[in-house]
């Protein structure tokens, strides 16, 4: 059953004896002063058995305790440990100093109730909702920067050998299962023993610098992992179709299908490592949603993508999602833009980007989701010749002017097709130029790299004109500040890494999303939480000049009286009336 906190403080427990010592300013004592008010058990209901069991842990006790191991960035076993034993922890949390509040186990499943249910989001979006009730978040409309970045995947990278054989002890520990005997038997009455050793490519004795041996020891892993399958499908047979035990095997066999179709050739003298890379192709069996990444030419890693969208005014993150490692970074930019209204409740008037999310295909997603999007438009590789950009072209004409005033129209026919970002595909008309005029041109040599008989060729993107509006914004004034604020998003990312997302600390894409909501959701409150610091330390300042102040007024007002009763006495004693009254009169003066 669902366990609740009680409202009423008490006097013993830490946050209230030892929050000054630990520190209002600092996190833990944020997260005291905020119990009961940022998590609230009732949320968390529909998690819990109504009418059954012993009263739970509470739940918001729970979810400070994940936001406290996010900030800390330690392992299950250290915050059950910090728990019990760190008094800022015991601050934070708002037990009693000698109360050992949860078990290791107890928190790591309510981390899986919440992963399972997708309440995480729930979690994320409270610190929106408290940054807002404290009035740091405001405003009707906001302008909101988006970017990536990449995130380490917890799984092992493999080459296809020990891919393979990854795959093969898998499956064999299914078939194991069901059989109901040890996997490592199981395989060596199958004569799949070798697949059990610490690699199989290490302990092999194969000259690696000789082809036909790499091929025969590869057509040796295909065919034990042929006859693994045959093993798989004749199991399945005698098994219901909601057994758990065939969805596992179902699962296992289709995974090392997957990994003999994308690393392996069959040709008629037998299997061959295929040439190139396969499209979304798994590099892991431990972790089979890790892909291959780029986020540059240089930087490749195997992973996930963590994409967030900030407000670059409060610089709180408004969204956040994870994306397959080789998914291209606008990937799902203007369901971010949905994602961030839902949680805040504040229009995003103006999306900010990199060159990533300046293709053609974005920004007319964006203009068909009736949103602004502003980004610079990628840069052309090619130097040497005349780019695009030096050709005026006329869109409403249908005009194009080459450098040297040269005017052609455009062509009735598609020049190329090939397929954008967004999964459409796209056909490029244009313009060609007379080859008898680019014949005859002195800057041929830097404007076509062709042999001659062809003319230039300028070929219309199918979003030319969204192009042209961007390449227009990009020169103006306007654009500078666009460009500072889309920085904000760059250290918003840095202080998530600071919390850990470079490295998943979970096997799939679900659980590294709930690390990335957990990180901003810190990332979020730490900011909220510096600046009531800020304005708490404002109003201590402006009270302490207020009481300053009224002492000096305080004492201006007792020197004005006793100087005042000073001049009545002149008038009862009259030979003393002149120098006394001027001596009152000079001295009361200058105070005023």
């Amino acid at each position: 059953m669902l366990g609740v906190r009680s409202a009423q403080y008490g006097l013993l427990e830490a946050d209230h004896l030892y929050r000054d010592f630990v520190g209002r300013d600092t996190f833990y004592g944020f997260l005291a002063e905020m119990r009961g008010q940022l998590f609230k058990d009732e949320e968390f209901a529909k998690l819990y058995c109504r009418d059954n069991g012993r009263d739970s842990v509470p739940p918001s006790m729970l979810a400070t305790a994940l936001l406290l191991q996010t900030h800390d960035k330690v392992s299950d076993e250290e915050a059950k440990e910090r728990a019990d034993f760190d008094i800022r922890w015991k601050v934070a949390l708002g037990i009693g100093i000698e109360e050992k509040p949860f078990a290791k186990s107890t928190l790591q499943l309510f981390r899986a109730h919440l992963i399972l249910h997708e309440e995480v989001r729930a979690v994320f979006q409270r610190s929106l909702c408290f940054a807002k009730e404290t009035g740091y978040l405001k405003g009707h409309r906001m302008k909101a920067a988006i970017d990536t970045t990449f995130i380490l995947g917890r799984g092992a990278v493999k080459d296809t050998y020990n891919l393979l054989a990854d795959g093969i002890m898998l499956l064999v520990r299914a078939l194991a299962e069901m059989d109901g005997v040890e996997a490592q038997v199981w395989a060596e009455q199958h004569e799949l023993g070798r697949y059990f050793g610490s690699s199989i490519k290490g302990d092999s004795a194969v000259d690696w610098d000789n082809e036909k041996a790499r091929n025969a020891f590869l057509q040796g892993i295909v065919a034990d992992a042929d006859r693994l399958l045959e093993l798989a499908r004749q199991a399945q047979a005698g098994e219901p179709e909601e057994s758990d035990r065939r969805k596992h095997i179902v699962a296992a066999a289709n995974l090392l299908g997957q990994l003999l179709l994308q690393d392996v050739e069959r040709k008629e003298d037998g299997a061959v490592l295929k040439q190139g890379v396969s499209r979304d192709r798994v590099v892991s069996v431990h972790d089979p949603e890790i892909r291959h990444g780029h986020k540059s030419s240089s930087n490749r890693f195997e992973g996930h993508k963590a994409a967030v969208l900030v407000d670059t005014d409060s610089q709180l993150i408004t969204a956040a999602d994870t994306l397959p490692g080789n998914a291209h970074d606008h990937t799902g930019a203007v369901e971010m833009v949905k994602q961030s209204e839902e949680n805040t409740g504040i229009e995003v008037e103006a999306t900010i980007g990199d060159a990533a999310y300046g293709d053609g295909a974005t920004r007319q997603a964006f203009v068909e989701a009736e949103r602004t999007l502003v980004a610079k438009v990628p840069g052309r590789p090619n130097k040497a010749f005349f780019p695009k950009e030096d050709f005026k072209i006329d869109l409403e004409a249908g005009t194009c002017t080459c450098p040297t005033g040269q005017v052609t129209h455009a062509v009735g026919r598609t020049l190329k097709s090939r397929a954008d970002g967004q999964g459409r595909w796209q056909r490029f008309r244009g313009f060609i130029f007379d080859a008898v005029v680019c014949a005859a041109c002195e800057l041929r040599y830097r404007c076509i790299a062709s042999k001659k008989g062809k003319g230039r060729t300028v070929t219309l993107h199918p979003q030319e004109a969204l192009l042209q509006q961007a390449r227009a914004l990009e020169h103006s004034e306007a654009f500078g500040e666009y460009k500072k604020r889309r920085q904000v998003s760059e250290h918003r990312i840095a202080r998530l890494v600071q919390l850990g997302i470079r490295q998943a600390r979970y096997r799939g894409r679900a659980k590294t999303l709930f690390q990335l909501l957990l990180s901003a959701t810190v990332a979020n409150m730490t900011l909220v939480a510096g600046e009531l610091g800020l304005m708490k330390k404002q109003v201590h300042r402006l009270i302490s000049a207020f009481v300053a102040h009224c002492h000096r007024v305080a004492s201006t007002v007792r020197t004005a009286i006793t100087r005042f009763r000073s001049l009545c006495s002149v008038f009862r004693s009259p030979t003393r009336a002149p120098t006394v009254w001027l001596t009152c009169i000079g001295g009361f003066r200058p105070d005023f």
